[in-house]
């Protein structure tokens, strides 16, 4: 696994690495996985409760999506995980990583299937993920961002240690109306102290 990095300027691996939880395995997306994508993020209490998911889903728009993941990976941009189960492979949702390397920070975004709501899964991801991320040399500050009116989203951030910074009122549209943001965030010296220390 090649990394390009520097003291100020940390980086991602230049391919997705395969990562494992107790229930879970964190896979690069394959292009069969398209039709589980358009399903799952298409459905309208995923929609409607997601930053940047559109519905209905546009035809094509998944096959689009995984078709960029190889080159975002690549140019040290963005990292995407299909979730699936460690003893199947059904598709159970994603999480993504985007570098900002000037800044030496991360952001997540996450979704996760309807049928697999409320079991812990993100919960489990998000940690895991987390914790590849200050596995990565140089990086200070991995944050995440969910409507205000989705706890569920939030509360997994809290879940895996990071703090509510604020919210963001009006900050994205979705559909006919502006919707607030809720802002959270784990800096280096928190998880090394509360995960590592």
């Amino acid at each position: 696994m090649r990394t390009t990095t520097t003291a100020a300027s940390p980086g991602l691996p230049a391919v997705i690495p395969v990562l494992e939880t107790e229930r879970l395995c964190l896979r690069p997306f394959v292009p069969a996985d398209a039709v589980a994508v358009r399903r799952l993020a298409g459905a309208p209490e995923v929609a409607a409760t997601t930053l940047n998911i559109p519905h209905p889903y546009p035809e094509g728009a998944a096959e689009a999506w995984i078709a960029g993941h190889a080159t975002a990976a690549a140019e040290g941009r963005t990292l995407a995980w299909a979730i699936v189960r460690r003893d199947g492979n059904a598709l159970l949702g994603a999480i993504t990583c985007a570098l900002t390397p000037a800044h030496a920070r991360a952001e997540l975004g996450y979704w996760l299937g309807l049928p697999y709501w409320n079991r812990g899964y993100m919960t489990e991801a998000v940690r895991r993920v987390v914790s590849f991320g200050f596995a990565t040399p140089g990086l200070h500050r991995m944050g995440a961002r969910a409507l205000l009116r989705n706890p569920g989203s939030w509360r997994v951030m809290e879940k895996v240690g990071m703090v509510r910074e604020g919210v963001l009122r009006g900050y994205v549209r979705k559909g006919d109306s502006f919707e607030d943001v809720v802002a959270y965030a784990l800096l280096r010296p928190e998880f090394e102290r509360e995960f590592k220390g």
